[in-house]
């Protein structure tokens, strides 16, 4: 459960809006950058030369994603519930493990 619904219905809902394969493939790569960049950026608290790879990871990961969506012709499910932030990473894990993204 995820704020009261169950997982899985959060990740059908989110791959209603990633049908499309360049959007897949965006986001095979977006997600990760993002994800990663954010340990980056915590990291570069101490190490504060890691902080442009940090940024710079993270704006070419929502970037790819951006692109992705553009060629879906369908907004990113956060700009209709921000819980949705959550759920892509999950859904990333699950397209990986299954090997059908």
């Amino acid at each position: 459960m995820f704020f009261g619904k169950p997982w899985s219905e959060w990740i059908s809902l989110y791959s209603e809006s990633h049908t499309n394969r360049i959007n897949r493939l965006t986001h095979l790569f977006g997600i990760p950058l993002v994800a990663s960049s954010i340990i980056v950026l915590v990291l570069s608290m101490f190490l504060p030369s890691l902080r442009s790879t940090g940024f710079t990871m993270f704006i070419l990961g929502w970037l790819l994603q951006f692109i992705g969506h553009a060629f879906e012709g369908k907004k990113p499910e956060f700009f209709k519930d921000w819980r949705f932030l959550f759920v892509g990473l999950r859904w990333w894990f699950i397209k990986i493990r299954s090997g059908k993204f």
